[in-house]
């Protein structure tokens, strides 16, 4: 029980600081870049003030309310999930960590703003003309891990579940 407090702890933490970096990077954006307005850092970055006042990709813009409600009812679960499930590595706990915290962010700038605010503009990649935040990249960070790790274990068969119970 206290390796599941410990887990949960390393959960909050992660959150926290994810919630409280991408918050503060979305203040410097808002003070810094005037919304609609590129600041070039290379010539594959640039750092571009739009809002979404949409959902991810941009889609329904208007509907940030509904996102808000959604996100915040989906996290909600996710902690939940943390909270009963038995079975977890510490490693799932630090990348739910990333995740929450990314989507608490942009629930927040939602809830604040009254939209995201998006500013990451990578250049020069085939097909690709989105921008987006500190908070989606938190996300992705936490997300990956979790991918890669459910591919590359084993699923146990019939026989090996049948030994252990």
């Amino acid at each position: 029980m206290q390796e599941k407090l410990l887990n949960l702890v390393i959960f909050g933490f992660i959150t926290i600081i994810v919630v409280t970096a991408s918050q503060v990077i979305g203040l410097l954006v808002l003070d810094r870049i005037p919304e609609n307005t590129t600041l070039e850092i290379n010539n594959f970055l640039h750092f571009t003030h739009i809002r979404n006042y949409g959902g991810v990709f941009g889609l329904l813009q208007g509907q940030g309310s509904l996102f808000a409600f959604l996100s915040g009812l989906l996290l909600s679960v996710v902690i939940l999930y943390l909270i009963l499930a038995r079975d977890l590595q510490r490693f799932e706990y630090v990348c739910f960590g990333f995740i929450v915290g990314g989507g608490a962010s942009n629930v927040l700038d939602r809830i604040i703003h009254g939209s995201v605010i998006d500013f990451i503009d990578l250049q020069h990649i085939p097909y690709w003309n989105y921008i987006f935040n500190t908070a989606d990249v938190m996300v992705h960070v936490g997300i990956w891990p979790l991918l890669l790790l459910s591919f590359m274990q084993r699923p146990r068969s019939t026989d090996e579940q049948k030994q252990t119970e």
